[in-house]
């Protein structure tokens, strides 16, 4: 059975706290895993949230502060420890190379597994798969740093009961979803686009185009809201978002299921960002993240003939 769900790992920004463990998160995408910036910590976290070494096929990293990147070092050896069979992505910025090298080999250890370096330089898309692509777009932070968007292809849904109308059945179903059409009837006649499912990651920014790219019309957005909306000024001098501006493109962007995450220490009580997340507007589903939560990606949900 296929899995897309986001396992969090670590919500806190900075530093961690007695109950956030620094950045990381896990994208279980069907069969494959995508860990995003694990920071301080993530081996534990891993454990604890169950996931193996060998559930990982791709690192993104979207920066180079220490809150989103200090992990690497513990998970890239643990990679190598565990033997993963599979080869292992990494994106990065290209201009945290640097950082990258010293993190990869900050120790000792036995290089086993083929790990890719595939650093970021620019906006565009990073891989293609049978199951996705994978793009970047570059944020607004004191270093370089880029947001990563997922997106499933687009398929199609046949409708039994216009197959029926048309008498077309068996070898016929496979046939005019090959040709596109049989005995005058095209394929539009008897199914549906199914679009694709979408998911962007969105950390340390600023407002800025990039983050409203990789939102637009996304299933599952998780995206920082490091400050509450009184302190936006602290949000616009350091880099950051607030919780009511993350839920500002949110809403704009049609999003279906917003994840606020990456919070500062200076606040104790989450409820207060779902509160402004509501305030700004944002009505669809909506998750303050906690350590070790486990977030399904919406299932699709048809309305008639229309996906939705």
């Amino acid at each position: 059975m296929s899995v897309r769900e986001l396992v969090v790992l670590g919500t806190a920004s900075q530093v961690p706290t007695r109950h956030r463990n620094h950045n990381g998160y896990l994208l279980r995408w069907d069969g494959e895993g995508l860990l995003f910036d694990p920071g301080e910590g993530t081996q534990r976290q891993m454990l604890r949230a169950g996931v193996a070494a060998h559930d990982l096929n791709r690192i993104c990293v979207t920066h180079f502060h220490g809150d989103h990147s200090l992990g690497l070092a513990g998970v890239i050896q643990r990679i190598n420890l565990d033997r993963v069979p599979h080869e292992v992505t990494a994106h990065y910025p290209k201009s945290g190379q640097r950082f990258f090298d010293r993190l990869r080999y900050a120790t000792a250890y036995r290089e086993t597994v083929r790990l890719t370096e595939a650093p970021v330089a620019a906006d565009g898309v990073l891989a293609r798969t049978g199951g996705y692509t994978l793009e970047a777009r570059r944020l607004s932070h004191p270093v370089e740093s880029y947001g990563y968007r997922l997106t499933e292809p687009d398929g199609r849904r046949m409708l039994p009961d216009r197959l029926a109308a048309h008498g077309i059945k068996g070898p016929d179903v496979g046939r005019i979803q090959r040709e596109g059409s049989l005995n005058g009837v095209p394929l539009d006649d008897v199914s549906e686009v199914r679009h694709g499912q979408r998911f962007a990651f969105v950390m340390d920014t600023r407002l800025c185009d990039g983050v409203h790219a990789l939102a637009d019309g996304c299933d599952l957005l998780v995206i920082e809201s490091t400050f509450l909306d009184e302190d936006g000024q602290l949000a616009v001098e350091h880099g950051h978002l607030t919780a009511g501006q993350a839920a500002t493109v949110a809403r704009d962007a049609g999003v279906r299921h917003l994840v606020l995450t990456h919070f500062s220490q200076r606040y104790s009580e989450p409820e207060e960002f779902e509160r402004q997340a509501r305030a700004a507007g944002y009505e669809g589903e909506l998750t303050v993240a906690h350590d070790l939560l486990r977030v399904p990606v919406p299932k699709r949900r048809y309305t008639g003939r229309t996906m939705l």
